[in-house]
């Protein structure tokens, strides 16, 4: 049991680690003004789709990690359901929170972008089922043994 928390940890900070970084270099590469809509903090259509297909390849990472702590595929079917159980809680203050970051000036630094973006309600929902899935999609990746 001990291994399996500890697995799920391990993969949880990986997915973590792979999120922040992937989003931060995306966010420098595209900027400000391709990263949101004109004038706004709402996310721009381009962002939300590499959004999805970083979030679903920091989940594959967070899977193969958990896998290899854990040793068996069971770490990885363990951190799916954490994922989608926190996702899902962690979606419902953010769906209801009515913070107004304001109007988009110019250039916005990385972290400041992170703290005012805004997406629509069902991306915040849509986000614990890609998580899930890309775990779970690392449970085959595993080569099969030459014995």
């Amino acid at each position: 049991m001990g291994r399996l928390v500890l697995s799920v940890i391990a993969g949880y900070v990986a997915m973590f680690v792979g999120v922040v970084v992937s989003f931060s270099v995306l966010y420098i590469a595209m900027g400000a003004d391709r990263a949101f809509r004109p004038g706004s903090y709402d996310a721009s259509p381009l962002w939300l789709v590499l959004s999805f297909v970083l979030s679903f390849l920091a989940a594959l990472l967070g899977g193969v990690a958990a896998i290899a702590v854990g040793k068996r595929a069971k770490a990885a079917m363990a951190l799916a359901v954490f994922v989608l159980l926190l996702g899902i809680l962690m979606a419902i203050p953010a769906v209801t929170s009515k913070v107004d970051p304001g109007p988009r000036t110019g250039d916005v630094p990385n972290f400041e972008a992170m703290q005012k973006a805004k997406q629509p309600p069902w991306v915040s929902f849509l986000n614990p089922f890609i998580g899930a899935a890309g775990v779970l999609a690392s449970t085959k990746l595993r080569r099969p043994s030459t014995a």
